[in-house]
């Protein structure tokens, strides 16, 4: 199997590799921090005490979670333009994983904050501690410790989910693999290189989330 494996045309397509995974890396980094963002606010609206705040947020979450990734691609690539919308590849990419990720960062956290114990909340309540109050010093610091390694796992599914936007052209590292597969017709080494640095990025963020687990998580003291 080596013996027919070309690395030659791998090392000759790199530099197009290594500026696919920096696009990759690129546009996983603002899409991971949008989602984060969204989740947050999506969280918060889904457990205020408003009621339309309460139904819209739910109504985001559910929309999200129950259609395919793919869908939501094609809907926001090929869909905006007919309403008028229209946006860079990179960009409808961008928003499409952001709002995708966005909705399970949200439950993440939001289990997170339900984890804590009640008795807690009422022991904050009980001692004049607003609602802003007991979130900042009571829930989110026991949150956190509980909702950072899943946070970090769903991070390393939106860098592999960015491989479909390879479908609407979107120059990162499946795209390049489809490139070198096209004008060589070498997929082996075409996928197998996409698929080593693709490696390279999951070991990364699975390293974070170990640590994590050992250094962020806040322990209970006894």
């Amino acid at each position: 199997m080596l013996a027919n494996f070309n690395f030659r045309i791998i090392m000759e397509y790199l530099p197009m590799f290594l500026q696919g995974l920096s696009s990759t890396f690129l546009i996983s980094i603002v899409s991971i921090f949008l989602a984060l963002v969204t989740g947050i606010f999506a969280c918060a609206c889904r457990i205020s005490p408003y009621k339309l705040l309460k139904i819209s947020a739910t109504a985001y979450i559910e929309l999200i979670r129950s259609t395919p990734l793919l869908v939501q691609i094609y809907f926001f690539y090929f869909g905006l333009p007919t309403l008028g919308v229209r946006m860079p590849e990179i960009q409808t990419g961008i928003l499409a994983l952001m709002l995708n990720s966005g909705a399970y960062v949200a439950e993440i956290i939001r289990a997170g904050i339900t984890s804590v114990d009640q008795g807690q909340i009422e022991a904050g309540i009980s001692s004049g501690l607003n609602y802003f109050q007991r979130m900042r010093f009571i829930i989110l610091p026991q949150a956190l410790g509980v909702t950072i390694p899943p946070l970090l796992g769903q991070a390393i599914v939106l860098v592999k989910d960015s491989a479909l936007l390879s479908l609407i052209s979107v120059a990162e590292l499946t795209r390049c693999g489809q490139t070198l597969t096209s004008e060589r017709f070498m997929p082996t080494e075409a996928f197998f290189t996409v698929a080593f640095f693709y490696m390279c990025i999951y070991f990364v963020l699975k390293a974070l989330a170990d640590w994590s687990q050992k250094k962020l998580i806040f322990r209970e003291v006894y």
